[in-house]
């Protein structure tokens, strides 16, 4: 049995969750179980996939803490503890968060596979599962159990291409550079923890925060132009908008976030707002 257990937080495109799906049905059969664990904007952003796949939405409980990554760890423990027990769990998920889970997981002799947007992958992580599948701009193929599954498609396939003279000189060559670049591996994962918190750091000193305190009007627009016409738009769309340019955090409520313009944004309905608009000056 294959487990698929999305975190809509993170792996939050359509496209995305649409392309992993085809990638491990065609890869390793059929999707057993198949849920996806988000806020309530990002579900319903993928609303029309969800339908598709008919996957089970799970809405996590709007706190001041993000839920949705332990609710998401308990149910995996939960399936991976029944009998029998998932050949094989996929989190779709960069998260280093879930590196406890995915150890637990491949100890109970469980194949655990992530899948993630290249950027959103965080490398540190990589190791931790048998395999990891990219999606979307920055996507590669599946890679494989050794060293260097941290490292870009780009540079195996370049070392694929160097061993075209015959076929059994190209899979003896294509084992060496694989062995080779081993030990190498580390290096492009500090690199990206070093850049990630490089932007961190000129977010905060940019005076963008998570809450929406110190984030403009201005940049809010920027982010997302569809609002600048003054009309209503589907609120998940413009909080997947304002995450991927990271002025609103994973754990912020979109009331909260708004809140804090009330001058110049609108949500409805009040109680459970789906969607939001630019309030534009009269006259």
């Amino acid at each position: 049995m294959i487990v698929f257990l999305v975190d809509a937080d993170n792996l939050s495109a359509p496209a995305w969750v649409d392309e992993a799906f085809k990638s491990l049905e065609a890869s390793s059969g059929p999707i057993a179980v198949r849920r996806a664990y988000g806020s309530a904007e990002n579900l319903k952003g993928l609303a029309e996939t969800l339908r598709t796949w008919a996957i089970r939405p799970f809405v996590n409980l709007s706190l001041t803490k993000n839920t949705t990554d332990i609710a998401l760890a308990a149910d995996a423990m939960e399936l991976a503890c029944q009998k029998p027990a998932p050949s094989m769990i996929v989190l779709g998920s960069g998260d280093a968060d879930f590196v406890p889970l995915v150890v637990r997981l491949r100890e109970r002799g469980i194949k655990v596979v992530c899948v993630s947007e290249y950027s959103k992958m965080a490398q540190e992580a990589v190791r931790a599962y048998d395999a990891v599948i990219y999606v979307g701009k920055g996507k590669s193929a599946r890679a494989s159990r050794a060293p260097t599954r941290g490292a870009p498609l780009g540079s195996t396939a370049g070392a694929a291409k160097k061993t075209t003279p015959n076929a059994a000189g190209s899979v003896t060559h294509a084992t060496t550079a694989v062995k080779s670049a081993a030990p190498a591996a580390p290096k492009p994962a500090k690199k990206a923890v070093a850049a990630k918190k490089v932007a961190m750091k000129a977010a905060t000193a940019s005076g963008a925060s998570t809450s929406g305190r110190g984030v403009t009007v201005a940049q809010i627009l920027a982010a997302a132009p569809s609002l600048k016409p003054g009309d209503w738009q589907p609120l998940g769309d413009i909080v997947k908008a304002l995450h991927d340019k990271k002025l609103m955090g994973k754990s912020a409520t979109s009331s909260r976030f708004f809140g804090k313009h009330a001058e110049s944004f609108e949500l409805k309905p009040a109680k459970q707002p789906n969607q939001v608009r630019y309030i534009l000056l009269q006259g």
